[in-house]
């Protein structure tokens, strides 16, 4: 049976994640602690205390959500479990990039905290947003962002599954667009509590500043592949994740697609590492017969390791 660990990205932030695997398993406990000391803050205290409105700033949000994926992954790893291929949502790819080894954790964690400080500066606040659009496949929803681009940047941002698209862009123009989804037939469109409009043409100046970042931070080949969000693409070497990483922050992501081609290459196990079970609900609405595991806690670590065998 081929696995697959899967990484969540930003959204899967609360207060309280990794806590409980801290408690119970010492791998974990040891990630946090070189989170601690690699930021020179006390991210742990964060993760495990809030307060909430200081875990959801993006530089925060973005170093919490990596911490807790790798705290995870550390505790399935302690127990032999190792995939046959990673991927993440999004900030997600960090932790899928540590997980196949081309990325120093310490090194993994700057980078996204810098990463989240460019996203959130790249717009003014209010001036963007993003926004959920179910029940309209993807052609639809790209009609509805040509249209809408009349009022400034709209365009897809999460290809989350074939029938679950979130748009990114100028704050006037997502809102036309999710009123057009509605006349359209869309099941339910709504706008989504974020600080950017990640993932679209606003986020190119970003881009160019984390360009550099990554270019100084070290990358090995990767010792079990990898799907990327930006092209749905397996890659193997450093220098490609690198490439996708840059190339990510401003481009849609492409997750609808990453699953199926790990569906193509065998995959029926699927173990979500992180907070939160978005990403399992986005892969049972695509392949309901794959085995869908997560690790978030000390109780999903247990039925996790018991149901591969461990």
């Amino acid at each position: 049976m081929k696995t697959a660990f899967v990484f969540p990205g930003q959204g899967a932030q609360k207060v309280g994640m990794g806590q409980s695997l801290a408690e119970a398993c010492e791998a974990a406990k040891a990630v946090f602690e070189q989170a601690d000391e690699a930021l020179g803050m006390r991210l742990s205290s964060l993760c495990f205390a809030g307060p909430e409105e200081e875990l959801r700033l993006t530089e925060n949000t973005q170093p919490a959500i990596l911490a807790t994926s790798i705290a995870a992954l550390r505790c399935l790893e302690a127990q032999g479990v190792r995939p046959d291929f990673v991927a993440g949502h999004s900030l997600g790819e960090y932790s899928a990039l540590v997980a196949a080894g081309a990325l120093r954790f310490e090194d993994a964690l700057r980078v996204v905290r810098q990463r989240g400080q460019f996203m959130q500066e790249a717009v003014p606040a209010g001036e963007g947003a993003m926004a959920a659009l179910l029940g309209v496949d993807v052609e639809k929803v790209e009609a509805v962002c040509r249209e809408a681009s009349e009022r400034g940047v709209c365009s897809p941002a999460n290809l989350n599954s074939p029938s679950q698209v979130v748009i990114a862009g100028h704050k006037s123009a997502v809102e036309y667009a999710v009123t057009l989804a509605k006349q359209r037939g869309a099941r339910r469109a709504v706008m989504l509590a974020v600080s950017a409009p990640f993932h679209c043409a606003l986020m190119q100046p970003a881009a160019e500043r984390l360009q550099p970042v990554l270019g100084d931070t070290a990358f090995a080949d990767l010792n079990v592949p990898l799907i990327t969000n930006v092209d749905a693409a397996i890659i193997t070497s450093g220098e490609q994740a690198r490439v996708a990483l840059v190339r990510q922050v401003a481009s849609p992501v492409r997750w609808s697609e990453s699953v199926k081609r790990l569906l193509d290459a065998g995959v029926t196990r699927f173990v979500e590492l992180g907070p939160g079970k978005v990403l399992s609900g986005l892969l049972k609405q695509m392949q309901p017969e794959a085995q869908i595991l997560n690790v978030e806690d000390a109780p999903s670590l247990e039925a996790t390791a018991a149901s591969v065998g461990c």
